[in-house]
């Protein structure tokens, strides 16, 4: 692996990135002026933004036009992107004066779309600030490389490579041959969907403007940051909660599918077994919550509350509009708002968790292995949207989910023994890496983060990168052999 190579896209990645600075200096030049304070918000993020570039600068002197990617490289790009722009947009938490620990979880949890945060005090942060932590998750709701594919032209081939490296299983070829122009379309639809939700906020639910353009960012992303300390739940306001359960569900459908559906084929939606499935698993715990609550046949008030919170965990947003770790929610309500956490998004969508079409195909094969015990001789294949799942795919499918599995009682267990309690250790770990936010206990939904052990936050930060690319991109990079092969530029250089 040429490590020149990945640092001089990273370079060039971050050049580009320095600009995503520019909306909160204008709106904090413009709060700063308007409100005669000291001007040090702006100076924060302009330097923030100069810093990134001239950075970018320096690691783009490595930059090879049209590099022909291999395998390890792309997934490097993918991985080290990642990791090293959280370090640059954590810039303006740090001076806002978080710790580095904590500057770093945050600008994480922004840009992976987890929503986990470490914040106590609101109120010490101006508009800028909370615009920014908006910001971050919108970014990482379709993935900054996509987005970086359509502005980078000179990554030519190795737009592919980086595009798919990113982690989602979905293919783009149904929209475009072209990856570039898929990654383009999606992003207008990505934007299209954002814009729409500022409006309806705005206009049918009496939210604020930049309440409203807060959190259409934050759920378009299925990544939960509000700038209300407590959530949802702080604006008390039922036509705002309806839209965010439409928005949020969509949020974790398939981009694709939603394209193809909207310009092309509507019925693709009723075909899709993933999106049947991801439907019917929101639906059933959000109507099985609704009559627990009502103790029998639920009411409006039941549905609204029971089907936001079951939305805002299958698509791994994270918005809470009641303290669902509070009483009148029973222990048997959390069970069913952990079982869709477990099924997470579909995958090509901005949600996180381990995806429903895998939850699905791992059920599918689960069931083909019972009937083999009644029909060891039997040719029994395992399809999926009308074509049978090749064995590879199939083995790939259940690699991850074991993986999932793994890390989530790796992680859950350090968390525990660095101090937290048995449902805040798990929970806590399940949250960020699914890139869910909340979790139950102390890390639940009207908490935060803070008070967690440094050393359980950073342990946290790296669920959430490993989570949000989907483990194995990270994973691979262990292995002995990408180590063997690490060379500069080549290999007589």
């Amino acid at each position: 692996m040429r490590i020149a190579l990945v640092l001089g896209v990273i370079g060039r990645l971050l050049q580009v990135f320095c600009f995503a600075f520019v909306p909160p200096l204008c709106l904090a030049l413009w709060d700063t002026w308007q409100q005669g304070e000291p001007w040090l918000e702006p100076i924060g993020f302009a330097g923030a933004m100069l810093l990134t570039w001239l950075s970018g600068f320096v690691l783009g002197k490595f930059f090879v036009p049209n590099p022909n990617f291999r395998r390890a490289e792309a997934l490097a790009v993918v991985a080290g992107a990642w990791f090293v722009i959280a370090h640059f947009a954590a810039i303006p938490y740090l001076l806002a004066g978080l710790g580095y620990v904590d500057s770093f979880f945050e600008s994480m949890s922004g840009l992976t779309t987890t929503g986990a945060t470490i914040l106590q005090d609101f109120s010490q942060h101006g508009r800028a600030f909370f615009l920014w932590r908006s910001m971050t998750q919108w970014f990482g709701g379709l993935g900054v490389i996509a987005l970086f594919v359509v502005v980078l032209p000179q990554l030519g081939i190795a737009g592919r490579q980086i595009l798919f490296a990113e982690g989602s299983d979905a293919t783009t070829d149904v929209i475009s041959p072209s990856v570039r122009q898929s990654a383009r379309r999606l992003w207008q639809l990505y934007v299209f969907l954002t814009l729409l939700e500022v409006v309806l906020l705005h206009g049918l639910g009496s939210m604020g403007l930049y309440e409203s353009f807060c959190h259409a960012l934050t759920t378009m992303s299925a990544g939960g940051f509000s700038p209300h300390p407590l959530s949802i739940a702080g604006y008390e306001n039922p036509a705002v909660e309806w839209i965010l359960v439409c928005f949020m569900l969509l949020s974790g459908m398939s981009f694709p599918l939603i394209w193809v559906g909207l310009t092309r084929r509507p019925m693709e939606f009723l075909r899709d077994g993933e999106f049947r499935f991801y439907i019917l698993c929101a639906g059933a715990a959000g109507m099985g919550i609704a009559a627990l609550l009502a103790g029998g046949i639920p009411g409006t008030t039941e549905l609204r509350l029971s089907l936001f919170q079951s939305a805002s965990m299958i698509s791994s947003t994270g918005f809470a509009s009641v303290n669902y770790t509070a009483q009148p929610w029973t222990d048997g309500m959390r069970v069913l708002l952990l079982a869709v956490m477990l099924v997470g998004g579909c995958a090509g969508s901005a949600a996180g968790g381990p995806k429903a079409v895998r939850i699905l195909l791992s059920l599918k094969f689960m069931w083909r292995e019972f009937t083999r015990v009644l029909h060891p001789r039997g040719v029994i294949p395992l399809r999926h949207r009308g074509r049978a799942v090749p064995n590879d795919a199939m083995r790939a499918i259940l690699n991850l989910v074991l993986a999932f599995g793994a890390l989530e009682l790796l992680m859950g267990s350090i968390m525990v023994l660095l101090g937290s309690d048995f449902v805040s250790g798990f929970t806590a770990s399940l949250a960020c890496i699914g890139n869910i936010g909340p979790g139950f206990g102390a890390v639940g939904p009207m908490e935060n983060f803070a008070l967690l052990h440094p050393m359980a936050k950073i342990s946290l930060t790296l669920g959430m990168w490993m989570g949000r690319l989907e483990l194995l991109t990270v994973l691979v990079l262990l292995h002995p052999d990408v180590w063997r092969s690490l060379r500069w530029r080549g290999r007589h250089d």
